[in-house]
């Protein structure tokens, strides 16, 4: 009887271990870096001429922009686009363009 028990025993210790080193094939490093789908896993940046306007300081004649968190004054260029135009909660470009302030800085609701 002693050789069965133990080859029983050996029968599932071996399933038992085959069973974990199967298990633990499908498990992922979660030192490695993520999956990819062939594509480089480097942040986008954007190369477009996408403007923000930041803020705008007016002080008797002078007025300044910050756009993309540089300050420009009128008549200079921002991404090879000349500021044309400064105003209280806009920035206006010579292509045409017109930056503006986010909504919430410039609006006041329930102010008269």
């Amino acid at each position: 009887m002693l050789p069965k028990k133990s080859s029983a025993l050996l029968i599932a210790f071996l399933c038992s271990t085959l069973g974990l080193n199967l298990n633990a094939a499908t498990l992922r490093d979660p030192t490695k870096p993520g999956y990819s789908s062939g594509k480089s896993a480097s942040v986008k940046t954007t190369t477009n001429k996408s403007l923000v306007l930041n803020s705008i300081v007016k002080k008797d004649n002078s007025a300044y922009a910050v756009i993309n968190n540089q300050i420009f004054t009128l008549g200079e260029s921002v991404k090879g686009v000349k500021i044309v135009h400064i105003g209280i909660d806009s920035v206006s470009l010579a292509d045409g363009r017109k930056l503006t302030m986010f909504q919430a800085i410039t609006d006041f609701k329930g102010h008269n």
